[in-house]
């Protein structure tokens, strides 16, 4: 069997803690025109629009645009044991 190592990749992200307008000025410089098809914020929930269906962001999660401009989110220890900040 094969063994693989996944491609260093720099992505860009932001945590969620709770104020819709950051996620939304994060992502408006992609998306200009379909930043809300995108981001659904209903009952004080944010969900995304991902490649994979609607999913929940719940604060504290990171919200990361992909190498294709998409965005989803990640959990804080996933995103932690994943990441690193690059300088």
């Amino acid at each position: 069997m094969a063994k693989y190592r996944k491609k260093p990749v720099v992505i860009e992200a932001v945590q969620y803690n709770g104020l819709v307008s950051e996620i939304v000025d994060f992502a408006v410089e992609e998306h200009p025109d379909n930043v809300f098809k995108i981001f659904n914020y209903f009952d004080g929930e944010l969900f995304i629009n991902t490649l994979e269906g609607k999913v929940k962001a719940n604060k504290g999660d990171y919200i990361i645009k992909g190498v294709n401009g998409e965005f989803y989110p990640c959990k804080p220890d996933i995103f932690e044991k994943t990441y690193e900040i690059v300088e």
